[in-house]
């Protein structure tokens, strides 16, 4: 639990009136959950600055507070994550399953900007970005969110370009060069079978770097389905053993599948590329 902080009644702070409901009406959208959108209000509460000079201001400096708490709690989740992966579950509500394929970043700047009305120059600061690379991320995000699935950048040679990138740099133990075609909010997921065979899901560019710079020796360039993606073959090429999909836009890879089920393998096309 958060260690809050007390004032001089002995009690955790908390927000102003009027305040508290959007708040956490704010970060029960980030993260789905009643129990966690109230504790990241109560440690917002530890940090809203009763200096700030008109109402408006003490509400959006409140609001941003309590997004960045929700992205801290946000980017910990990724990295404590152990479930399996499936994308192509279909027990989860429409649009639960569509915010999951986002990353924390992403999920933060879609939900405060379509859903909260909340400006971009407002949310740049939370989520570390430029108000242009934040309106990025708002306009992949909303793409993803309404298609559901995590779509392939269009221009399938620069995906390609970076694919290709990404596999040398990791080869080559390139930390420098992964680490700039990686987003910083980069996550690595793996289906169940990839998990019983010791992979785990991964969350941010240096971890996301590790696993791929520990696979490449044995990662060929393939088609996923038309998209640029890595496979590990056996003994022929025609025995697909693992498939790495990836999701790059703006150069840039943002999601990386690890996918060995068979039944989940069946539903791809793949061709094995030289090299």
């Amino acid at each position: 639990m958060v260690d809050h902080a007390v004032g001089h009644d002995g009690r955790a702070p908390s927000l102003a009136e009027g305040q508290e409901p959007r708040s956490r009406a704010i970060a029960y959208r980030l993260l789905g959950s009643s129990a966690e959108a109230d504790e990241a209000v109560r440690e917002a509460g530890t940090a809203v600055d009763a200096d700030t000079d008109t109402d408006a201001d003490a509400d959006a400096d409140t609001e941003a507070d309590v997004a960045r708490v929700c992205l801290r709690m946000l980017r910990a989740r990724e990295s404590q994550r152990t479930d399996p992966w499936d994308p192509w579950a279909t027990d989860q509500p429409r649009e639960l399953a569509a915010l999951d394929t986002l990353t924390p970043a992403e999920r933060v700047a879609f939900v405060l900007h379509d859903m909260f009305a909340v400006p971009i120059d407002r949310i740049a600061p939370v989520v570390e970005r430029t108000p242009a690379a934040t309106r990025q991320l708002v306009s992949r995000a909303g793409a993803r969110v309404r298609d559901t699935e995590e779509m392939p950048e269009p221009d399938l040679p620069r995906q390609r370009e970076v694919v290709a990138a990404l596999l040398a740099a990791a080869r080559d133990g390139d930390a420098y060069a992964l680490h700039e075609l990686l987003d910083p909010d980069v996550l690595l997921r793996a289906d169940a079978e990839a998990v019983r065979a010791g992979a785990t899901t991964a969350h941010g560019a240096s971890v996301v770097a590790q696993r791929l710079a520990e696979r490449a020796r044995t990662l060929r360039p393939s088609l996923v389905d038309g998209a640029a993606g890595l496979v590990v073959v056996g003994a022929t090429e025609n025995e697909v053993r693992a498939v790495l999909t990836f999701t790059v836009i703006d150069g840039h890879v943002t999601a990386v599948g690890l996918l060995m089920d068979p039944d989940h393998l069946a539903r791809l096309e793949v061709e094995v590329l030289p090299g």
